[in-house]
């Protein structure tokens, strides 16, 4: 899976700070369990994580820097909120449809 340079600088500060790590792990876990539907539920993620990088681009001197690159305009984290949901949630067991071995 490929980040853009937004997505891997927060995916960088998430796993290099165990408070935060925690709080999206949470978050994740969360919005995943609320909504069956997968889609649904990374685009909640994307949205919340594209809200933190907002907040931490006026302290977090890298998301400074890209603010002031790229301006203001939004940046797609569903990638970030895809690879997030793949390694930290554990994937639903598929149904059977009951003709297998």
């Amino acid at each position: 899976m490929s980040l853009n340079r937004s997505e891997q600088a927060l995916f960088d500060y998430i796993k290099g700070h165990p408070d935060e790590r925690q709080y999206f792990q949470d978050k994740v876990h969360a919005l995943v369990r609320a909504n069956d539907e997968a889609p649904v539920a990374v685009a909640r993620i994307d949205s919340e994580l594209w809200r933190y990088y907002e907040e931490r681009s006026s302290v977090v001197p890298a998301f400074k820097e890209a603010a002031r690159m790229y301006g203001p305009k939004r940046i797609s984290m569903k990638n970030l909120a895809e690879l997030l949901v793949r390694l930290w949630v554990e994937p639903k067991p598929r149904k059977s449809n009951g003709s297998g071995p």
